[in-house]
């Protein structure tokens, strides 16, 4: 069973940058398609950003140009770099690993994008 723990939100003015990070434990993570979700108050949770174990990605437009989804199988590791960040990219950013229709998810991590 996998583990996830995700790091690296905050308060960030706009046009500013975060990297988030998610840590898997429990499992190799290579072998996942692995994603980053946000969900804002009053909204569903939406697909950021997703890659295959095979290395193919996928973003949502909002973000295009702007976000890259990386990962880092030696370390276990999933991230998320945010450039040119705008109020509207204010949520909870949650870290997801997929095998087949099995899915595990991170806690959570708190992006606040406010002057």
């Amino acid at each position: 069973q996998v583990q996830l723990v995700e790091s690296g939100g905050g308060l960030v003015q706009p046009g500013g940058s975060l990297r988030l990070s998610c840590a898997a434990s429990g499992s190799i993570l290579s072998i996942y398609s692995v994603g980053w979700y946000r969900q804002a108050p009053g909204k569903q949770r939406e697909l950021v950003a997703r890659r295959s174990s095979g290395g193919v990605t996928n973003y949502t437009d909002s973000v295009k140009g702007r976000f890259t989804i990386s990962r880092d199988n030696a370390k276990n590791a999933v991230y998320l770099q945010m450039n040119s960040l705008k109020p509207e990219d204010t949520a909870v950013y949650y870290c997801n690993v997929r095998l087949g229709k099995k899915d595990t998810w991170g806690q959570g991590t708190q992006v606040t994008v406010s002057s």
